[in-house]
């Protein structure tokens, strides 16, 4: 049961995108195409779980053991960089024209802040190593679900006559807010349906 509170929470009511604002430059970026949306979608749920198996691992038996919590920032960027490196390469040699649809965007994954958020927030909610798995693959759903959501909104704006001073990227970001205000209904629901 507490699997699927986490699953609930990290897509709907933690949603890293639509409720604390974390890899915005992607979801503003990425948001035009479907096929994008798709795309990176599955390259950060990728490394949303991959980093969150490696960096549970690595803190668990080799940085609590040798007290070096203090470097699991700089320790868990460094696994975040390796695998979006891993993910670009197979991209590249194998998916041409999702690496070149991405863009400067799948590089981009790497400073992505939801991703090292996600590593952070398993070390300090003390999740074990299935948790932090459903944890990283539920925040890269969640990712997912804003993403294309949001190119839903793009493609209905581009039908839209804005005032000229919205026009461009602020109608997107009154657009992006107000998909943001959409997840404040599921607010509660997680401690009423898994608590």
């Amino acid at each position: 049961m507490k699997l699927l509170g986490i699953m609930f929470t990290m897509i709907f009511t933690d949603n890293y995108v639509l409720v604390k604002f974390l890899g915005i430059c992607p979801f503003l970026g990425v948001s035009k195409k479907f096929d994008s949306c798709l795309g990176m979608t599955g390259a950060v749920t990728f490394v949303m779980t991959l980093a969150s198996a490696a960096t549970w691992a690595i803190y668990t038996y080799i940085m609590v053991p040798l007290e070096l919590e203090y470097l699991s920032t700089i320790i868990f960027i460094l696994v975040i960089a390796a695998l979006v490196q891993f993910v670009e390469i197979v991209l590249k040699k194998y998916m041409k024209g999702l690496y070149n649809a991405l863009g400067i965007y799948l590089p981009l994954i790497t400073t992505n802040c939801a991703v090292l958020a996600v590593t952070l927030l398993n070390v300090d909610n003390n999740y074990n190593f299935l948790e932090s798995l459903v944890d990283g693959f539920a925040a890269g759903i969640g990712f997912g679900v804003a993403l294309i959501l949001f190119c839903g909104v793009r493609k209905a704006l581009e039908h839209a006559k804005p005032p000229k001073a919205f026009e461009g990227l602020p109608i997107t970001l009154v657009a992006a807010a107000l998909t943001s205000m959409t997840f404040m209904g599921f607010t509660g629901m997680a401690e009423k349906l898994f608590g």
